[in-house]
């Protein structure tokens, strides 16, 4: 398994905080939003190797990032750019995904994670459910108890063993409080699905999108998690993490 972290965004509503600085390296509890969710992959089973996919103008911010974490993280770290410059030929969070799997020859279970989310969660039990489901796509739930903010987000209906039945990218009125978040286990058998997406729909930017496509076309399943939750997206969405995530 290798773990994926998006870090190639340019937070434009974050504006000026990341002006010159990349959103998954800002502060929060005087550590670098990232190292956060490295916290999380320490001792992940089956874990080879770690990417962080970045564009070209903070390409060389992640690059001494990793120098440094390498003295006190095992796992091989490599850094992607993908050459984009600016928030307009940017990827998109599907095109940054292919681009790594092509760029980086990934031929095994791919395990994606958004560099803006902060969690407190351990992500063992994810990984051991989505394990268990060799051939689909199992996706991050949680519960944010409130339908307006559900509506920014991809809204998840669950069946029986956590099957996917229902998926509303950014519903103007949810069903549910139930959202997906940037997190993602695509095994390697269903790696293909992301290229079919890509053909069939033409499209590079939402990962929701594609998860919405893949649940009319195949079973996906869905994990749920429990704690504390950040999406760092705006200014204020990040000082909340700031004053409350300890």
């Amino acid at each position: 398994m290798k773990v994926l972290i998006l870090a190639a965004g340019y937070g434009t509503r974050l504006y000026p905080l990341v002006k010159n600085r990349p959103k998954p390296l800002l502060m929060v509890a005087d550590r670098p939003l990232i190292n956060h969710i490295v916290d999380k992959l320490v001792g992940l089973p089956g874990l080879e190797e770690l990417l962080v996919v970045s564009n070209q103008k903070f390409y060389n911010h992640f690059l001494q990032w990793a120098q440094e974490l390498r003295a006190t993280f095992s796992v091989p770290i490599r850094i992607i750019n993908d050459k984009t410059t600016t928030p307009e030929n940017r990827l998109g969070s599907v095109g940054d995904i292919h681009f790594t799997i092509k760029t980086a020859g990934i031929a095994n279970d791919l395990f994606v994670i958004g560099g803006d989310n902060l969690f407190d969660y351990q992500l063992n039990d994810f990984v051991a459910f989505a394990q268990k489901k060799p051939t689909a796509v199992s996706i991050g739930l949680y519960d944010i108890h409130n339908l307006k903010d559900a509506t920014m987000y991809g809204v998840v209906a669950l069946g029986a063993e956590g099957k996917v039945v229902s998926f509303e990218e950014k519903p103007a009125q949810p069903k549910s409080t139930l959202i997906s978040m940037c997190c993602y286990y695509i095994p390697k058998a269903a790696l293909a699905d992301l290229e079919q997406y890509i053909q069939v729909s033409k499209k590079m930017d939402k990962a929701g999108e594609f998860i919405q496509w893949l649940c009319k076309e195949k079973e996906v399943y869905g994990f749920k998690f429990s704690g504390k939750w950040y999406d760092i997206g705006s200014i204020e969405s990040y000082q909340e993490a700031q004053q409350k995530f300890r």
